[in-house]
């Protein structure tokens, strides 16, 4: 697992600088914190921060062919590197290394761009063709290890990260106001965008190719989620699904340092530490945190996983130093972010990195097999569709509107609720209606200046439509088009965004079994109705994994990872809630009226609403901007005295 960073000047052909590269590869250091690696030649320059994990004596980086005309930087993990190499040698190719970095760079002396297609794992690099001048990125399947980029009138500068980018003086720091409005939407910036105006997002299962005759870009994306075997019966489903996701756990086992698993005591990470305890001939390592408040606590059900697996089990009760992590966090995500789930994946990723090196997570499993709440709730919309819009729906929607919200994680007085206000949405927006937190009404009275012009005539639930017709036309509808759309969106750009930047800040590798790209595809194919069986969900996925589950798992319902957030802003995140959304503040920023947010803030604090996740936004939003400008200042002084 690394950080890469580069850039070539393919249309200038102004000669690369080292001093650049380190600067940006550097502000990577915590992706890889065993050694750094450099190569620059005329106008490209290519760097990488390596945390070793397969062959830690044997994969530097830049990692280049026999005779040095490819060289490759690479962040991720090739699961397939060894059956590629025994092909690839037949083939006459030359290993020096165990590393899968080495299958990289002859699978893509062999086959080109099309490489990508042999790979099963999780990849962002970069690879310079000298006999060809061509320059090629590649970002896996899923987006499961990120990749931005900047293509400027000089040419393409490229990063693991938006902090890598942005650190090259060459790119402008400019903030993209309808990433602003998605963001506040989502909670998190849909790609193709950024934050910053010009850099941009690989998307998922993309590649790019730069060339120096004409400096041109041709950008290619080489896989899409669809469906792979159809399964006739039930049974074959789930045998199909528990082969699949077993041989996917094997694969991700492969590493040369310690490896552990992330367990919540919820069905997913249980299924991969149960898989994980028969392929592994020890005790599986096992980490688990939980908070004060109960209905936040999970810690007992992942002691009874734990006790069933005979893991050595690793758990903390959390009382976590909130104001102190809420500023350190947003510097690893560089982008606005505001799923809170981040905070306990942060504290755990910690907890795991005292023992291990690599960790197994059970992130992907809810968007495969139907797994949230909203998938239901849509149901019991489209059940309900004749009542929602009468007169007696009316009168209990405007009660539960002014019922005070509860403390507790969810409890029926807040699932009420937010059942309600989704229902006030857009019927188009199926699911998706209970993910959004701002209604097209509130931010017309929270946008002010260039935000208030930006928003006349733009579709805020755009993104999302967009998702869905994507599904639509891929032959995905009704539920089957909503978990596609949750595949290719919320998946890619928050819970995989998070797990990434989350675990790689304190140098832990995170890998994710459920979305090897064959367990994916054969998910895509089984039945809607065998995902969610009445009020059952995941109904296959529990069935596949009946006889290895304690009935205490199987029967759970979906909670969540994540903190009390709604109950911190009005505790110990109260004076950060009033510093960063001060009147003053935001009339500087000049993008929100200061009454509307003064509003918001007041209702939380009595108790009378609960604007968690809007306030929340708005504080990860001033936080993510803060910390990008006094990057800027910093790049403008390094500038300076590098000229003089």
């Amino acid at each position: 697992m690394c950080g890469i960073a580069g850039y070539w000047n393919v249309r200038s052909g102004r000669p690369a600088s080292r001093a650049i590269l380190e600067a940006m590869s550097r502000s990577l250091r915590h992706r890889g914190p065993d050694e750094e690696g450099y190569w620059v030649e005329g106008a490209l320059a290519l760097g990488m921060t390596r945390l070793r994990v397969v062959d830690p004596a044997g994969g530097h980086q830049p990692m280049a062919n026999e005779d040095g005309t490819v060289q490759l930087v690479y962040n991720g993990e090739i699961y397939n590197h060894a059956d590629l190499r025994r092909e690839l040698e037949a083939r006459g190719h030359r290993f020096r290394t165990r590393s899968d970095t080495e299958a990289i760079v002859h699978a893509f002396e062999e086959w080109g761009p099309a490489c990508v297609e042999r790979f099963n794992g999780m990849f962002a690099f970069a690879v310079w063709n000298a006999r060809t001048r061509q320059l090629f990125l590649a970002r896996d399947r899923l987006g499961i290890k990120p990749l931005y980029v900047y293509d400027g009138l000089e040419g393409v500068v490229f990063g693991s990260e938006l902090k890598a980018v942005v650190t090259h003086p060459a790119v402008p720091l400019e903030w993209d106001l309808e990433a602003v409005d998605d963001f506040l939407t989502y909670e998190f910036v849909p790609a193709p965008r950024s934050i910053v105006r010009d850099v941009t997002k690989v998307p998922p299962g993309t590649w790019m190719l730069w060339r120096e005759d004409d400096g041109r870009v041709e950008t290619s994306r080489f896989w899409r989620p669809h469906a792979g075997d159809r399964p006739a019966t039930v049974d074959e489903a789930a045998r199909g699904l528990r082969e699949r996701l077993q041989a996917s756990v094997r694969r991700r086992l492969m590493a040369d340092v310690p490896l552990g698993a992330f367990l919540s005591g919820g069905i997913d990470s249980s299924i991969i530490v149960g898989l994980m305890s028969a392929e592994t001939p020890g005790r599986v390592r096992s980490f688990s945190l939980g908070f004060e408040d109960r209905s936040y606590n999970e810690l007992p059900y992942a002691a009874l996983v734990a006790e069933r697996f005979g893991t050595t089990h690793h758990a903390e009760l959390v009382q976590p130093r909130i104001v102190e992590m809420a500023e350190r966090l947003a510097g690893y995500f560089d982008e606005p972010f505001g799923d809170v789930s981040a905070f306990p994946t942060f504290m755990i990723s910690e907890l795991a990195r005292r023992e291990v090196t690599v960790a197994l997570s059970g992130d992907g499993g809810d968007e495969l097999f139907g797994g949230y709440d909203h998938y239901r709730a849509d149901r019991w919309a489209d059940r309900i569709r004749w009542l929602s819009h009468s007169a007696p729906w009316r009168l209990v929607d405007r009660l539960l509107d002014g019922l005070p919200p509860s403390p507790r994680k969810k409890g029926p007085v807040n699932k009420a609720k937010r059942f309600a206000e989704g229902l006030r949405r857009p019927e188009d927006l199926e699911h998706a209606r209970w993910w959004v937190f701002w209604d097209l009404a509130e931010r017309r009275a929270l946008y002010g200046g260039d935000t208030a012009e930006v928003m006349k005539g733009r579709d805020c639930f755009g993104f999302y439509r967009r998702r869905l017709a994507e599904a639509h036309a891929a032959g995905f509808v009704g539920l089957q088009g909503q978990l596609y759309a949750d595949v290719t969106g919320y998946l890619a750009d928050d819970i995989l965004v998070k797990l990434d930047r989350m675990s790689m800040a304190v140098s832990l590798e995170a890998r994710v079994p459920f979305l090897d790209h064959e367990v994916v595809e054969y998910a895509m194919g089984i039945p809607a109705e065998w995902k969610i069986r009445g009020a059952a969900t995941k109904w296959i996925l529990k069935g596949a994994f009946r006889d290895l589950l304690p009935p205490a798992i199987l029967r759970r319902g979906k909670e969540g990872f994540s903190m009390p957030m709604k109950n911190w802003l009005r505790g110990p995140l109260r004076p950060l809630l009033h510093e960063l959304l001060d009147a003053g503040r935001m009339r500087d920023r000049g993008w929100f009226q200061p009454q509307e947010v003064a509003r918001l803030v007041e209702e939380h604090l009595r108790g009378r609403e609960n604007h968690a996740h809007r306030l929340w936004c708005l504080m990860a939003l001033e936080l993510s901007l803060g910390g990008l400008e006094r990057r800027a200042a910093e790049r403008t002084v390094r500038s300076q005295e590098v000229a003089s």
